[in-house]
């Protein structure tokens, strides 16, 4: 396996040299992290015998939330908490994209244009459930940000996965829709309603853009089932980096190949020079302490006692949690007993690894 410390080592100058300028504080942050991670450049677990007393050292994962193979306990434990709170209604999974034109404001001003996608996404969610006859009350979303395309182009969307009921919060009612409903919204209407609501927000605060815009906006409804498919396919990049290392094919003559599939399910192979393939991979690395993913309206972490009222009132069954695995021994490889921590965090230097 191609391993992305290894091409971050020997690309680095590359991606210096043409991309320098570009380059932010939270990039230098990810590729020093990724570059040591889990190598002869990280910090190492001191361990000791407990019965021959032999001491070996095994490298840290770097927990950075763009290392492709990092933060596996991070994205379950998200996973278990939004099963808690599912509802035994449809779900749907409802898309929220930017045009093109927009993307160059995006990438300059992240921050804020990554958290104004996410919030009117919600809002335009949220004004449909009040509107609509036969909900006419509060639903709430689990919202998830991506940056990329499945080539791993910079396409800054949001997922949001609806329930496909209601609360009325005056006459503590519960509406949903009918089983049969293909449509949560209709998106050609959503999509005017998210683009109105996008406008405002930028003219609340203060930012112009210059670029002329489409009249029509893509979003895209789809309905999930009852929403724990939805919710695994989310967490499989909520927590990890864009690109799995096994999907690194190549690395001959100074380029990267990389393995993808396309919307129709076909594996593609792109290739590109080492520094722009870091390059690729940079331009979606969040800026720090963003949360990409948040719960809004009846699913935010403050209405967890009225959801688990409502899961009580409409009898639902959850789901067991998925226990975690135990943490495994590690045996001596001299005498074969169970080895003991003795230091957690120590500089590679000071011990051999094992």
């Amino acid at each position: 396996m191609i391993l992305l410390a290894d091409l971050i080592d020997r690309y680095r100058s590359d991606l210096e040299q043409h991309h320098g300028n570009q380059l932010l504080p939270s990039h230098h942050r990810a590729l020093q992290a990724m570059r040591r991670c889990r190598n002869q450049h990280s910090r190492v677990m001191v361990l000791e015998c407990n019965g021959c007393h032999h001491q070996v050292s095994l490298p840290h994962s770097c927990g950075h939330r763009s290392c492709p193979h990092c933060q596996q306990h991070e994205s379950q434990q998200w996973l278990e908490r939004q099963k808690a709170k599912l509802l035994p209604v449809d779900y749907y999974m409802v898309t929220f994209t930017v045009p093109a034109q927009l993307r160059r404001f995006f990438w300059a001003h992240q921050r804020i244009a990554y958290d104004l996608l996410l919030k009117t996404a919600w809002q335009t969610i949220d004004s449909f459930a009040r509107r609509d006859p036969q909900l006419r009350g509060r639903s709430g979303a689990h919202a998830v940000l991506h940056t990329h395309e499945r080539n791993l182009n910079y396409h800054p969307h949001v997922h949001l996965i609806v329930p496909a009921g209601a609360l009325d919060e005056r006459s503590r009612q519960w509406r949903q829709k009918p089983k049969g409903d293909k449509v949560l919204f209709w998106a050609t209407t959503l999509s005017r309603v998210f683009r109105a609501k996008w406008f405002e927000a930028m003219r609340l605060s203060g930012i112009h853009c210059k670029e002329s815009l489409p009249d029509a906006w893509v979003v895209h409804c789809k309905k999930v089932g009852r929403g724990e498919q939805a919710l695994l396919y989310l967490g499989r990049y909520l927590y990890r980096g864009v690109l799995p290392e096994k999907n690194i094919i190549a690395d001959q003559d100074g380029k990267v190949s990389f393995c993808y599939q396309d919307n129709n399910g076909k594996r593609q192979v792109r290739t590109l020079p080492g520094g722009e393939f870091l390059w690729l991979l940079l331009r979606h690395v969040l800026p720090r302490r963003f949360r990409r993913s948040r719960d809004f309206g009846l699913l935010h972490a403050n209405a967890k006692r009225l959801i688990q009222l409502l899961q009580l009132t409409l009898q639902m069954r959850l789901p067991r949690p998925d226990p975690l695995p135990p943490r495994p021994l590690v045996l001596c490889e001299r005498c074969g007993n169970a080895m003991t921590i003795m230091a957690r965090m120590v500089e590679p230097s000071h011990h051999r690894l094992c």
